[in-house]
């Protein structure tokens, strides 16, 4: 047999084909059609159904990213606002999503600026220097950096930093920035290879950081660091505080330990245990902040914290691959909705762990539980969904995702370590770390 595709063979694909009426059907539908429209199975569209049977307190409109990859700090904003919103009986609420993109840009860049000289010594084409000259800033995230940004910078209502275009649009802002950034780590490079002092490499590296805190401010403005703020609420109460800090204003008013909560992760990829703790190298934002911790743990684990979470009236931030059988329009995340097998007459086959390994699913995007459909026996039928891509999908922007869906398309959930055993949380926080990878689907960032 030969190696390459002969004429021949094309033309036994042809002969195949030419005759085949499915393949015609498809053709013709395909032409002018979307395929997550005339892939449906409109059976199982008529089922849907955007009522739950549990259902948190304190929701509100849903927010909206638009062109930005900031679904983590989205997800972690939402899931604190209706903290707050509860706390003060609000309508509606927005933290400043531009003020935390502003502080990770920022991290970001001192982060792979520190990972360039401690890589010094490695070829500038060596997997390792590529990967970290790859994509240094870009929006997306992990709990654990959502965490260390709030620990040190804390948050600030939306007026106090609005949007602005770049905040909203990030494309060229972070073009730009990545392109200043490459050249500071070759600048780095040289220097340290000319043997240049720690120290005088630190200042080095504040001029660096000096033009980037420049770039950051022209496009999306300054920091606030105190602030007063005033609200009305549901019952038309006023209500005004003074004088606060982005570090008070969440101690005092969200007032969540967030570090009683745990990540669990769902990877049944083959080189990866269950009831063990990993890290990411090179994976973060704040050096001195805490490193990428996961707990691997199976899908049922990770639904029972979920639900413990829902009924406890708390919202669940997880991560998940949202492309995947997904209908935005009618913000359903579902399997079944999509008869791909029956459309091009090929069975996909991969399960869960096989699409991990051979690239074909990872974490992609973060979004908040808010609510489960439970059957009489008390197992999940569906989850609702607050997403971060405006009001026009599903339900005003919540959506839908089947229990199916769960467990083949999602791969992190955050909860309170009241909602795992004591035997799981112990091992998250005590557990030596398994290093991965940077390069790991594990790494991957949500956005």
């Amino acid at each position: 047999m030969s190696n390459y595709i002969h004429l021949d063979t094309i033309k036994s694909f042809d002969e195949k084909l030419n005759g085949d009426s499915h393949v015609k059907s498809a053709r013709n539908a395909s032409f002018r059609n979307d395929l997550t429209e005339i892939s449906m199975d409109w059976d199982h569209f008529r089922k849907i159904d955007h009522t739950f049977s549990d259902v948190i307190s304190g929701e509100m409109p849903s927010t909206n990213q638009k062109s930005s990859g900031r679904c983590w700090g989205f997800a972690g904003l939402n899931l604190f606002r209706v903290h707050l919103g509860k706390k003060y009986d609000l309508k509606d609420f927005q933290f400043s999503q531009s003020y935390f993109m502003f502080w990770d840009k920022l991290e970001k860049s001192n982060y792979f600026l520190e990972s360039i000289i401690s890589t010094h010594e490695m070829d500038w084409n060596s997997r390792l220097v590529m990967h970290l000259l790859s994509d240094p800033i870009q929006d997306g995230g992990q709990w654990d950096m959502w965490i260390n940004l709030v620990d040190k910078y804390g948050v600030v209502p939306q007026s106090e930093m609005p949007e602005s275009f770049s905040s909203s649009n990030s494309r060229v802002m972070n073009k730009l920035i990545t392109r200043r950034l490459r050249e500071n780590a070759m600048i780095l490079r040289k220097a340290l290879s000319k043997g240049m002092a720690e120290n005088d490499i630190q200042a080095l590296k504040n001029e660096m950081l000096l033009n980037i805190y420049k770039m950051l401010t022209i496009h999306l403005g300054t920091p606030p660091k105190s602030f007063d703020w005033q609200v009305r609420n549901k019952k038309k109460k006023f209500l005004r505080f003074e004088g606060m800090t982005p570090k008070s204003f969440f101690d005092t008013h969200v007032d969540l330990n967030l570090k009683d909560f745990i990540c669990l992760i769902n990877c049944p990829m083959s080189d990866k245990s269950y009831e063990k703790v990993y890290t990411v190298d090179y994976l973060g934002n704040v050096i001195e902040g805490n490193p990428i911790r996961y707990l691997n743990v199976d899908s049922d684990t990770m639904k029972r914290a979920t639900i413990k979470s829902l009924q406890n009236d708390e919202p669940v931030w997880f991560g998940c691959d949202v492309g995947k059988h997904f209908h935005r329009n009618l913000g359903v995340m579902d399997i079944d909705l999509f008869n791909y097998r029956e459309f091009y007459d090929i069975e996909f086959g991969m399960d869960k762990a096989t699409r991990l390994e051979y690239g074909d699913s990872q974490m992609t995007h973060a979004m908040l539980f808010t609510g489960v459909d439970l059957d009489k026996n008390q197992k999940p039928v569906k989850w609702r969904v607050e997403n971060s891509w405006g009001t026009k999908g599903g339900d005003k922007g919540y959506n839908i995702m089947t229990d199916k869906w769960f467990d083949e398309y999602n791969y992190e959930v955050v909860v309170h370590k009241n909602h795992v055993s004591n035997d799981l949380y112990e091992l998250y926080l005590n557990e030596e770390a398994i290093h991965l990878d940077p390069w790991d689907p594990m790494g991957a960032l949500a956005k």
